[in-house]
């Protein structure tokens, strides 16, 4: 089955033998793995600050 990269849109297998499935190749891996560490993607909900000063 071939399906498009969620990062540059390549049509890719998706396959077992395809180590980086869902995604073409390493590099599109690593540009997900940097959006989600620089908080460009997100899940929505609400959000929970935790006071860590409190005695």
């Amino acid at each position: 089955m071939k399906i498009p990269c969620p990062t540059c849109k390549k049509k890719t297998d998706y396959l077992p033998s395809n180590a980086y499935r869902p995604f073409c190749s390493e590099k599109c891996k690593l540009i997900d793995l940097g959006a989600w560490a620089s908080e460009e993607y997100h899940i929505p909900g609400e959000n929970h600050e935790i006071d860590y000063n409190e005695d």
